[in-house]
């Protein structure tokens, strides 16, 4: 097992719970058909917010209780920025932050 499965399921409740104070969290899932772009981070079919709910939680989520490998690397934090640029969402930025550095440190 990858000894950093419980920071970063911790991280991920973290993102989780930022989307939810941030007024970003949605009880309407998108349509199918939105959730099927083959575009990176749905660009064309989903705000970046509803990429992350709908699409990264729930596959990191299910890569860590299944215990297989991590990505090798995460730039998500990289994307948020773009996205959020306008905005002064520090508190998610943050945590986004943090789930890349997770991924991206060599502690195997």
């Amino acid at each position: 097992m990858d000894r950093r499965l419980p920071e970063i399921a911790q991280q991920l409740l973290l993102i989780e719970r930022e989307l939810r104070v941030l007024g970003l969290w949605s009880v309407d899932s998108p349509a199918p058909e939105a959730l099927a772009s083959v575009e990176p981070f749905c660009v064309d079919t989903l705000r970046f917010e509803q990429w992350l709910q709908w699409i990264f939680l729930p596959r990191m989520k299910a890569i860590v209780e299944a215990d297989q490998p991590l990505p090798a690397a995460s730039g998500i934090c990289a994307m948020a920025e773009v996205v959020y640029r306008e905005s002064q969402l520090v508190t998610l930025l943050e945590a986004l932050r943090g789930f890349d550095a997770l991924i991206d440190s060599s502690s195997r």
